[in-house]
């Protein structure tokens, strides 16, 4: 009979697990020379494992706010992540302090070991994020659903037809670190897995997505087909509790990922707008002013560094307000009931409705500023160009054999970094090339469309 309450000696489980011969193998639980010696702990080697990966330093030319921003002070996908996974330290190191006092954490665990799997979590929450950001998800996933396009989905099941349709960053991420990256199709980067828990936003299948009836589906899931048996052994593992077929309650940690995410975002959208001109410095101080001692503020006459100062401040005590927030619903989330969509709908009245009107006017003066729009609708005819010269190839691929291709067919199959074989279905060689395209930067896709359009081949 399946517990109906999670435990921390099991959700901060430092298993391993790898593939092979197609089987899901446990893994010792650290390669433990570093650990034996205290040079490193597990989620340390977890840390290092993100960030020598070629995925994440891909990072540093993927789109946050602004695609291809030339302001060189702006953030993109890297420098939002090493700041989300220093907010997430900040947040789980707090947690970390009061589950120990609590009596909660497990012998052998240590405060800064919360911090740490935190901070593994939001390195990793954006490593599967396609050129141009979310604009970028939305063109993949249009390709998909043109109606015109229906021939290529023929021959999918249903569940992995609901996959290609719907290109989603979040099952991007988990399939790099658990599949692509260090070790190719032999579990990834082999992560602990309450690194893996944590990083788990939406633990369901497109498939098994909860929608409210009458809703329609939002596409927010974290597990294609291809990593599904994987996690399932990484959910057992964790004693995550089964809320249905194929969907597990989160992991408590993961909603530690999500608020640092959601408070760096709020805020330094805002900051980058001020550093383009798109936002008056005086909107960023009018907004955020309130809970500081901002006059004390005003001898700081950088206009920059004034708003690096207060929005320090205020994520300082977003941070605070937060790990509260947090220790309050402990019960709960420890029961797979956690009565709200995030942490922040739930934080102190004033620190949400910061939060809110943040997002609101980054979303009113900000999303919607020219320099963004127009490069957001570049994307699409720049990724429909490129599924467009692959998918109707890789569907002939698996039908006719390689044997069969057109000259033409051969050679743009030929720029896939890593190649079909004889024998794959259909739905796996779709997810190669999206595995492809989603991780390009947005200066390789845009390159890549232009060179192979033909108009830039002089």
């Amino acid at each position: 009979m399946t517990s109906s309450r999670m435990q921390w000696q099991q959700l901060l489980s430092t298993r391993r697990f790898k593939l092979k011969d197609g089987l899901i193998v446990p893994g010792k639980a650290s390669a433990s020379s570093d650990i034996e010696s205290g040079l490193r702990t597990d989620f340390h080697i977890d840390h290092d494992r993100v960030v020598f990966s070629s995925a994440f330093r891909r990072l540093g030319r993927k789109t946050q706010v602004h695609p291809l921003a030339v302001n060189d002070h702006t953030h993109n996908r890297l420098t939002h992540s090493v700041e989300v996974a220093s907010v997430g330290r900040s947040l789980g190191n707090r947690v970390g302090v009061m589950l120990k006092e609590g009596g909660w954490l497990p012998p052998g665990y240590t405060p800064s070991d919360i911090g740490s799997v935190v901070q593994v979590a939001c390195l990793a929450h954006d490593i599967g994020n396609p050129p141009f950001g979310h604009t970028g998800e939305d063109a993949l996933r249009d390709w998909f659903r043109d109606p015109a396009h229906a021939i290529y989905l023929e021959g999918l099941s249903e569940a992995e037809r609901l996959d290609v349709q719907t290109y989603e960053g979040n099952a991007h991420g988990l399939r790099m670190v658990a599949n692509l990256e260090m070790y190719l199709g032999e579990g990834g980067m082999r992560l602990t897995a309450a690194s893996l828990g944590s990083l788990i936003k939406y633990p369901w299948t497109a498939a098994a997505e909860p929608v409210p009836e009458g809703r329609a589906r939002k596409g927010k899931f974290n597990i294609y087909q291809a990593e599904l048996a994987y996690f399932e052994a990484v959910a057992r593992e964790l004693g995550l509790l089964e809320k249905g077929p194929h969907r597990w309650a989160r992991h408590p940690l993961s909603y530690l990922m999500e608020a640092a995410d959601d408070i760096c975002y709020a805020i330094l959208d805002l900051e980058d707008a001020v550093e383009m001109g798109i936002l008056d410095v005086r909107d960023f101080e009018a907004l955020l002013g309130p809970f500081v001692e901002l006059d004390k503020l005003m001898a700081i006459r950088d206009d920059r560094q004034r708003c690096a100062a207060l929005r320090g401040m205020v994520i300082g005590l977003c941070v605070s307000d937060v790990a509260s927030t947090f220790m309050l619903h402990h019960d709960a989330m420890l029961a797979g009931e956690f009565p709200a969509k995030d942490l922040v709908a739930l934080v102190d009245p004033a620190i949400s409705q910061l939060l809110n009107s943040a997002k609101e006017l980054a979303s009113q003066r900000v999303y919607r500023h020219r320099s963004k729009v127009v490069k957001e609708v570049a994307a699409y005819p720049c990724l429909r160009l490129l599924l467009d010269a692959l998918i109707p190839d890789a569907q002939a691929f698996v039908r006719h054999g390689a044997r069969n291709l057109t000259t033409r067919q051969k050679t743009q199959l030929a720029l896939l970094e890593r190649p079909l074989e004889e024998g794959e279905s259909l739905y796996c060689v779709y997810l190669k090339v999206l595995d492809y395209i989603g991780g390009m930067t947005d200066n390789y896709a845009a390159g890549l469309a232009r060179e192979i359009s033909g108009v830039g081949i002089l």
